[in-house]
């Protein structure tokens, strides 16, 4: 025989250093939930779903686009818009469901158990992503894998998934960017 798999990977394998810089912010998508307070305004404070449209709206507040933007960001621009009804607003945003844009999102296609995408999350490694969607099928090129990084121009890497999960090789767990993809390809055998 050939060769276990049809696919021929020439990829570089993914670089093992740290990919997520320590200055990562969150950033805000459609299907996150926050919760907004309002300091000494309890009628104004209240959990606000981001709709799929990326906006919100509370009371005082028609509508806001969130999307794109962190928790702080959206904080002031909420004490701005209050400032014509409240004197001296303070706000503070927190995010208490996570799912974040589509362009963050890692997303996982081909021979995993659940593909699925997933919130980027920091510091975030392909270990983390297989344990999110349960290990990889009986029928997967493990090995053959590959992580297309949307960050940096479409640039594809091979990553060992079978010697990472079913060999415990730590040494070939990489870390994730924001908008990786992470395609593993299926075995023939």
């Amino acid at each position: 025989m050939a060769a276990c798999s049809v696919f021929k990977t020439d990829f570089p394998a993914a670089p093992v250093t740290a990919a997520a810089t320590s200055d990562y912010n969150y950033i805000i998508g459609p299907g996150d939930s926050l919760n907004i307070i309002v300091w000494r305004n309890p009628e104004l404070s209240m959990s606000v779903p981001v709709r799929p449209d990326g906006k919100l709206a509370t009371p005082l507040i028609d509508e806001l686009v969130v999307q794109g933007k962190t928790s702080i960001e959206v904080a002031r621009e909420i004490e701005k818009l209050l400032a014509k009804f409240v004197r001296d607003p303070v706000v503070t945003v927190i995010v208490t469901g996570f799912v974040g844009p589509y362009s963050e999102q890692i997303r996982v296609v081909g021979e995993a158990a659940k593909p699925q995408t997933l919130p980027y999350k920091n510091k975030m490694t392909v270990l983390d992503v297989m344990i999110a969607v349960g290990g990889l099928t009986d029928f997967a090129d493990g090995n053959g894998a590959s992580i297309l990084r949307t960050s940096e121009g479409d640039k594809r890497y091979s990553v060992r998934l079978k010697d990472l999960i079913k060999r415990g090789d730590v040494s070939l767990n990489v870390e994730m960017k924001p908008g990786d993809i992470l395609i593993i390809p299926q075995g023939w055998f």
